[in-house]
C-alpha cells in the first residue's frame, strides 16, 4: 500500500462512506443547505420570536436555536460520523479541553470588559462583535460546534472520494469565507462583510489538515475556529476607528 493508501486508510470516516451511494455533489449540496437553512434561520425566522436578536441579549434562544441544528446535522449526517471519535479519552485530550474552556471563559469574563471602549458614531448597527458581553460566548460555543460539524462531515465526504488536503483546504477556505458573506443581512456594512471573509477565509485553510492529519484535530480545528472571533473582538476593539483613545 503506497504512501495515499496509508493516509487515506487512517482518515476518519472514510472507510464507512460509499461513494456510489451518494453522490458528492449531492452531499455537499446538503452540507451547504444545512448551513445556510441554519443562516437563514437566524436572520429571518429567530427575530420573530425574539427581539431585539443577538447573541448578547438573547443568548438561551440563540444557543438552543444552534443546539437544535447540530441534532439534525448529526442525524442528517450520521454516515459520514459513524465511527468517528471526535476526540481521544485521554489526559492531553482533556487537558486540551478544560484549559480552552477556561481560557475561554477568562477572557469573556475578564479581558472582554477591560478592552478600550467604542463609541458608535454611524447610523447603522455597529457589528455585534463591536458591543460583546460575556454572554455572547455562550451561544457562539455552540454555533462554532455547528459549523464544525458540517466542516468535518465536507471533510469526510471529499476524503471518501480521495482529494487531496490541498483541494479540500482551498475549498474549504473558499466556503468558510463566502458563508461570511451571510453577514450582510445582519446590517453590517459590505467593508466590514469583506474582512470578516479574507480572515475566515486564511483560517478555513487549516481545518481539513487538522480533522484529518492531527491526532485530536476535531479540537484544535475548534479552537482555531473560536481563535478566529476572539482575534476578531480583540481587533475590533483595538484598532476600530471608533476607539475610545
Amino acid at each position: 500500500m503506497g504512501l495515499w493508501g496509508r493516509w487515506y486508510s487512517d482518515i476518519p470516516g472514510a472507510h464507512h462512506v460509499e461513494p456510489q451511494t451518494r453522490s458528492l455533489a449531492t452531499t455537499l449540496g446538503l452540507i451547504g443547505a444545512a448551513w445556510l437553512a441554519a443562516d437563514a434561520g437566524y436572520y429571518f425566522a429567530l427575530p420573530l420570536l425574539t427581539e431585539p436578536l443577538s447573541y448578547n441579549a438573547a443568548p438561551t434562544v440563540i444557543g438552543l436555536y444552534y443546539a437544535a441544528w447540530i441534532a439534525i446535522a448529526v442525524t442528517a449526517f450520521r454516515s459520514l460520523y459513524r465511527g468517528w471519535i471526535p476526540h481521544e479519552n485521554s489526559i492531553p485530550a482533556h487537558g486540551f479541553i478544560w484549559t480552552g474552556i477556561g481560557a475561554l471563559a477568562l477572557f469573556a469574563v475578564y479581558a472582554v470588559p477591560a478592552l478600550p471602549k467604542i463609541v458608535w458614531t454611524e447610523t447603522w448597527s455597529p457589528p455585534e462583535l463591536m458591543r460583546v458581553t460575556p454572554w455572547y460566548f455562550l451561544p457562539k460555543s455552540i454555533e462554532i460546534l455547528f459549523q464544525q460539524l458540517l466542516i468535518a462531515a465536507t471533510v469526510f465526504a471529499l476524503s471518501a472520494h480521495r482529494v487531496s488536503i490541498r483541494t479540500m483546504s482551498i475549498g474549504c477556505a473558499l466556503l468558510f469565507g463566502a458563508s461570511h458573506l451571510l453577514l450582510a443581512f445582519g446590517g453590517v456594512p459590505f467593508g466590514y462583510v469583506l474582512r470578516f471573509v479574507a480572515a475566515a477565509t486564511a483560517f478555513g485553510l487549516l481545518f481539513p489538515y487538522l480533522i484529518l492529519r492531527v491526532r485530536n484535530g476535531f479540537l484544535y480545528s475548534y479552537g482555531v475556529h473560536w481563535l478566529y472571533y476572539v482575534v476578531t473582538i480583540v481587533m475590533a476593539h483595538t484598532f476600530s476607528p471608533y476607539v475610545v483613545r
